[in-house]
């Protein structure tokens, strides 16, 4: 094969699948694994956008290793706040605190669950946004830089903060 397309979920997502397509000689059709490596790390990303003027959603700017330093951010955040993994996806490693308590009761179980998950326990904590809108929207562009939008699908109706409909065009 010349190019290898992975469809959606893990594979798509892959950093290291990405580096043997690229070590191979295989074309894959998706992003480089630069814009994967960045991707998947949330805080590197958060950095990234923070510094292009993006806006983004009140929490930590990094990793948080204990469960002080994620009340304290809690704190400033205002509760409810979410506990996540910062490797984390598909609706894994994440956790809501509506208090103090609740996140210090979260804080070892949610690190456990991303360290079997994700290889890694590291943690942030992000404000929680309620009654918000999920939008995506995918660009694709080909190796002669000829760039097209995809228009963008409505993906909010989930179940343990994982996608089960993704409709398109989004009806808000």
């Amino acid at each position: 094969a010349d190019a290898i397309h992975p469809g959606y979920g893990f594979l798509s997502e892959n950093e290291t699948f990405v580096e043997l397509c690229e070590k191979n000689n295989i074309i894959f059709i998706g992003p480089k694994s630069p814009a994967m490596e960045l991707t998947g790390d949330k805080m590197k990303c958060k950095k990234v956008m923070k510094a292009a003027g993006v806006p983004t959603v009140p929490g930590s700017d990094g990793i948080i290793e204990d469960v002080d330093k994620a009340v304290e951010i809690a704190n400033e955040a205002k509760y409810p706040v979410l506990l996540k993994s910062a490797f984390g996806g598909g609706g894994r490693g994440i956790r809501l605190a509506n208090n103090e308590q609740q996140l210090r009761q979260e804080f070892e179980m949610t690190a456990a669950e991303s360290k079997a998950a994700f290889g890694k326990s590291a943690l942030f904590v992000e404000k929680f946004l309620e009654r918000i809108r999920h939008i995506e929207f995918q660009l694709i562009r080909d190796s002669s830089g000829n760039t097209r939008h995809l228009f963008e699908r409505e993906c909010s109706i989930q179940r343990r903060h994982q996608k089960l409909i993704e409709e398109a065009p989004s009806p808000a």
